[in-house]
C-alpha cells in the first residue's frame, strides 16, 4: 500500500505512506537498536539487538514484540512465505569479538522461529545480512562468509566468496546478488549465489 518502513538506533521506526517523500515516527516499544526490516504476507518485521523482533500487521502503524530465538539479529528478508534472519553471536566479555552466529526462519509471519542447520565450517561465524531472489536465500557474514539456501532457509551450503573480509550487506536485483563489506570489497553473483566474482568499488 505504498508504505515504506525504516528502522534505526534506540528503537527508532519511521514510516512513510507517500512513497518515501515524508516519514513519521512510529512507537516501537523498545530502546534497542534495530538493524533490519522486511515485509511479506501483509506483515512488517523489524529486528535488532538483544534478540528484538517487532511485528506489525497494520501496515506499519503499530508494532508488537514477538519471541526471538537468538541474542542479536542483524538482518532479515522475506521470500516464499518465509522470513529468514541473520544473527551475530554473543559478545565475548568486553572485547569486540563475538561467538557463533545463527540463521533462523519463520513460516508463520514471525510468530514462531526455528534455527536452521548451518554448513560445516560456517558454525563459528557471525552473520550480518540476508537477501532473497530467484527462490534462493543468501546470507553474508564475517571473514567473507557466504551461505545459501534453496529450500526456504531449512538447510544451507557454503559458497566461495572471493574475499576474506567481513561482508556487511547484500541485496538482489536483475538476477544478481551483490554483497558489500569492509575495505571497499564488493562481490557479485549471477548464478543465484553459487559462485561469486570481485567487483571494483
Amino acid at each position: 500500500n505504498n508504505t515504506y518502513v525504516a528502522v534505526g538506533n534506540s528503537g527508532t521506526i519511521l514510516r512513510s505512506t507517500d512513497n518515501g517523500s515524508s516519514f513519521n515516527t512510529v512507537t516501537s516499544g523498545t530502546t534497542e537498536g534495530l538493524r533490519g526490516v522486511a515485509f511479506g504476507n501483509n506483515t512488517f518485521l523489524g529486528v535488532g539487538k538483544s534478540g528484538t523482533i517487532l511485528r506489525s500487521t497494520d501496515n506499519g502503524s503499530s508494532f508488537d514484540n514477538t519471541t526471538s530465538p537468538v541474542n542479536r539479529l542483524d538482518g532479515i528478508a522475506f521470500g516464499n512465505n518465509t522470513f529468514v534472519t541473520a544473527s551475530w553471536g554473543t559478545r565475548i566479555g568486553n572485547s569486540n569479538s563475538y561467538g557463533a552466529g545463527s540463521i533462523s526462519r519463520s513460516t508463520d509471519n514471525g510468530t514462531t522461529w526455528e534455527n536452521a542447520t548451518l554448513p560445516t565450517g560456517a558454525t563459528n561465524t557471525s552473520y550480518n545480512h540476508v537477501a532473497f531472489g530467484n527462490n534462493v536465500f543468501v546470507v553474508v557474514g564475517d571473514n567473507g562468509t557466504i551461505v545459501r539456501s534453496i529450500d526456504n532457509g531449512t538447510t544451507w551450503d557454503n559458497a566461495t566468496s572471493r574475499t576474506s573480509v567481513g561482508l556487511e550487506n547484500i541485496s538482489f536485483g536483475n538476477n544478481t546478488f551483490v554483497a558489500v563489506g569492509y575495505d571497499g570489497n564488493i562481490v557479485r553473483s549471477t548464478d543465484n549465489g553459487s559462485s561469486w566474482d570481485n567487483a571494483t568499488s
